[in-house]
């Protein structure tokens, strides 16, 4: 396994430039969870904050629940 200080000084930006965006995501969609009306979620509110908070995802699950997990308000 490779370790932090053997990867080069790019690798490592990129990593952390990653796990950013990718924090920024995961509190973005907790966020409008939280706000949002359960019936403008598509599924359980319960299993989308879970899965948000613990599912490592590289930011697909985020952008999963903005892109089809919200529905529109009527």
């Amino acid at each position: 396994m490779t370790s932090w200080n053997d990867l080069d000084e790019r690798t490592r930006r990129l990593l952390v430039c990653a796990a950013v965006v990718d924090g920024a995501l995961r509190v973005g969609a907790l966020v409008d969870l939280r706000r949002r009306p359960a019936e403008e979620v598509r599924g359980p509110k319960p299993v989308w904050a879970t899965a948000l908070a613990v599912v490592s995802s590289a930011g697909l699950l985020p952008v999963g629940y903005f892109v089809w997990g919200r529905r529109r308000p009527h």
